[in-house]
């Protein structure tokens, strides 16, 4: 039974009862095919503990429709089932009504709307929170054993992050040496002080654009491809296939990638910077007729001992950055393309904000080290 139906004078009692799905859609057709709505004037109907789909949602719409036109006043105890006024509002084209534009400026919706993101913004802290404790454990786990640690899943991402990106990495590294040697040139040259655009090439790139500007490549290329490859993963059920059978998706899906990119930044940053040198050096060439001996020197006299490693310790740090963002959007996606979308977006916009945060700190600190 889906529908008890008990008549008191003009009125209709009906009791809605069970479950009104799509799979008991020619049993609940029946039963209301079956109620004599003749001498009645009104309908009253209660909906009490049962639940429906769309399916039982639309019997029950169509129902109603009949009822009217036998004329019957139909309406309901409590509130009107929610797949009922979903089908009553496509029947009639209703849409929602759209919040009007100065309702923000309610105090109250205010405060409720800053608690919400406050709320979202502490439970991805605390996610966030929650990965990093994951990866450092399963990092530590991973050095204890070589089948643990997965150099082939590891040298397989070595050359998609690092190898396929050296050409892309050696021309911004080249035109972003002869861009500061041009623009120093432009400038200095109204001091006659054109042999410190050397130094200005030599320090720009070591210290900062090498590493800052690879970073930001790679961030690009490798923080959207791990979040968009672990997202797809999540869609196809295939992480939950490797925790169904025992294994840690973290230690599989997330660590090789990390160790990988912590190879490849470094690997990277050395290769931007030789090539930006050797574009100063042709640029210093072309445009002050400075020869290249001339040039070498200079470029020996302006790397103080630490102008090398001060860019080069920075790659590390960008690399588990650019890692944990991409794999942690990755992770996080669920239910549909759109999120996935969404949330790759996200991966590559957080990587670079880290990477370029992370880079004034690391300003600040070797400042007051006088680094």
């Amino acid at each position: 039974m889906f529908i008890t139906a008990r008549r008191s004078a003009d009125q209709l009692d009906l009791q809605l009862t069970g479950h009104w799905r799509a799979s008991e859609f020619a049993a609940i057709e029946a039963e209301l095919r079956a109620i004599d709505l003749a001498g009645a004037h009104q309908a009253r109907l209660a909906v009490g503990d049962s639940s429906m789909d769309l399916s039982g949602a639309w019997l029950l719409h169509d129902f109603l429709q009949r009822a009217r036109r036998a004329g019957l006043e139909a309406r309901f105890e409590g509130e009107t089932p929610s797949a009922l006024a979903l089908v009553e509002r496509t029947y009639s084209g209703e849409m929602p009504a759209r919040v009007a534009g100065n309702e923000w400026l309610d105090p109250e919706a205010a405060v409720a709307g800053l608690g919400r993101r406050a709320v979202r913004s502490w439970r991805s802290f605390l996610l966030g929170l929650e990965f990093t404790g994951r990866v450092s454990v399963a990092l530590l786990r991973a050095f204890t054993s070589l089948r643990r640690l997965r150099p082939v899943a590891i040298a397989r991402h070595v050359y998609d992050t690092g190898i396929t990106a050296i050409p892309i990495v050696s021309l911004v590294g080249f035109l972003i040496s002869v861009i500061l040697a041009y623009m120093g040139a432009q400038e200095l040259g109204k001091f006659g002080a054109d042999i410190f655009v050397v130094d200005l090439v030599t320090v720009g790139v070591l210290r900062e654009l090498g590493v800052l500007l690879t970073a930001i490549i790679v961030a690009g290329r490798s923080g959207s491809a791990f979040a968009a490859e672990i997202g797809v993963m999540q869609l196809n059920e295939e992480v939950d296939a490797l925790q169904a059978i025992g294994v840690d998706p973290i230690e599989v899906l997330v660590v090789p990638r990390l160790l990988a990119l912590l190879v490849v930044l470094p690997l990277l940053t050395i290769a931007a910077d030789l090539v930006g040198l050797v574009g100063g050096g042709l640029l210093c060439h072309e445009l002050l007729d400075m020869p290249m001996l001339q040039y070498l020197n200079r470029v020996q006299g302006a790397i103080a001992n630490t102008t090398f490693w001060v860019g080069l310790i920075k790659a590390p740090v960008f690399a588990a950055l650019i890692a944990g963002a991409g794999c942690a959007c990755g992770m996080r996606v669920r239910g549909s393309s759109r999120e996935l979308g969404r949330l790759t977006t996200m991966a590559v916009v957080v990587s670079i904000f880290s990477v370029i945060v992370a880079d004034a700190l690391f300003a600040v600190l070797f400042m007051k080290l006088d680094v």
